[in-house]
């Protein structure tokens, strides 16, 4: 009997934290594996208190569908418990500094003489090589780094950085991805376990791909443009009369020429600034100007309407309000609503859905990241030879928490 999900019978050891490494983990579970979380017995993992949410929003949907099993693994006995849980799962996710691990005795040369089929990920801001393997890596710093914050923005502005965790967002999909070709390789293939070591500077810095060859090629370094792009002409976002903005990107002569048509008839399509890419991106100054003075006579859901009517792409730009209220984002299940009993708002929370959409094997969520402890007596007891009474004696001791029922 096929499983119902691809991931099925996977077991994920998530000993990571904040974002990529957890991302990694989340992603594999949604389609099936069944995530063990190891965290701290005392605070947890530090997403459970992180910015200026105290109610661990973050947490809910980053370590969703995960078994939290709290382990301080600066003791021997948490060392112990999770080299027991390793030495039975297929895929271990870590993001500690290069070398913590190892110090602990429970690193990548020790865990895969255990357990010779694991597949480990070790998540980290410049890899576990180079002379940069030993700074603290965040997003943040390779947004930077990698070349992302120097080409966005406005030309007169700085550098921007996203206001999302798009770096560990971008490693935590290729990570995933790793561990599918780690995981293939091992059961197709009949090879061994392997390490995968991801560097969240160079999935970052893999989005600017064309910059690479075209500053090697040509000396071209992408410097700020705006919402403008060096190849298309009209592209850019315009405020509309309402006071609020859509995008439009003519990247192919027909789309271009129907936005033309739209904003200024037949003249302004046959107006010799604008018959071909070079020359709108000649004159793109003329252009945007052209567009946004049409933009700022028209609501923004005339524009939307007119520019659908004759078939030249535009978007709005959305702001969440708009997401939530929006049929085609309800109908590709994009927000999804899990039971949560702690919810402010009913007995659900909303989280983004699960993607990619698979015909035969779905994913799914069962429930938001669950209390600190909540499911330790159970995993500790089930995966290693641990009984009840000796699980809460080395909760006593700080080395595990019980949350729940198991606190009773």
């Amino acid at each position: 009997m096929l499983p119902e999900h691809p991931l099925d019978d996977v077991t994920v050891v998530d000993a990571a934290s904040l974002y990529a490494g957890p991302l990694t983990a989340m992603l594999l579970g949604d389609f099936g594996a069944d995530v063990i979380k190891i965290e701290h017995p005392e605070d947890g993992d530090a997403l459970r208190e992180f910015g200026d949410y105290s109610d661990e929003l973050s947490w809910k949907w980053v370590n969703r569908n995960k078994e939290s099993v709290p382990l301080d693994l600066h003791t021997d006995e948490g060392q112990d418990i999770f080299t027991d849980i390793v030495a039975e799962a297929d895929v271990l996710v870590e993001n500690f500094r290069p070398g913590t691990l190892e110090r602990w005795g429970v690193g990548w040369e020790t865990l895969s003489e255990i357990n010779e089929d694991l597949v480990m990920v070790r998540v980290t801001g410049f890899g576990q090589t180079g002379p940069y393997s030993d700074r603290p890596g965040f997003g943040t710093l390779v947004e930077a780094m990698s070349g992302y914050a120097y080409s966005t923005g406005q030309p007169d502005g700085p550098p921007t950085l996203p206001p999302t965790a798009m770096a560990d967002s971008v490693c935590a999909f290729q990570s995933a991805y790793a561990v599918l070709l780690a995981l293939y390789w091992r059961d197709v293939h009949g090879g061994g376990g392997q390490y995968v070591d991801a560097a969240i500077l160079e999935t970052m810095f893999g989005v600017l791909g064309d910059h690479v060859i075209e500053y090697d090629q040509k000396d071209i370094d992408h410097e700020r443009s705006g919402n403008r792009s060096s190849r298309t002409a009209p592209r850019n976002t315009y405020r509309t009369k309402d006071d609020r903005w859509v995008a439009i990107s003519g990247s192919s002569p027909s789309i271009a020429e129907r936005i033309l048509r739209i904003v200024g008839g037949d003249e302004l399509v046959e107006d010799p600034r604008f018959r071909t890419m070079e020359d709108r991106l000649e004159h793109v100054e003329e252009l945007d100007r052209i567009i946004g003075d049409w933009m700022a006579e028209h609501d923004r859901e005339e524009v939307v309407d007119v520019f659908e009517e004759h078939e030249a792409a535009i978007g709005p730009v959305n702001n969440m309000a708009d997401i939530f209220a929006d049929d085609h984002f309800d109908a590709r299940d994009a927000i999804i609503y899990v039971e949560d009993e702690d919810s402010e708002t009913g007995d659900e929370v909303a989280m983004r859905g699960v993607f990619p959409k698979l015909s035969e094997t779905p994913g799914g969520v069962e429930h938001p990241g669950p209390d600190l402890g909540a499911d330790a007596l159970d995993v500790i007891t089930e995966r290693t030879d641990r009984s009840p009474e000796e699980v809460r004696e080395l909760a006593e001791r700080g080395v595990t928490s019980l949350g729940g029922e198991a606190d009773d």
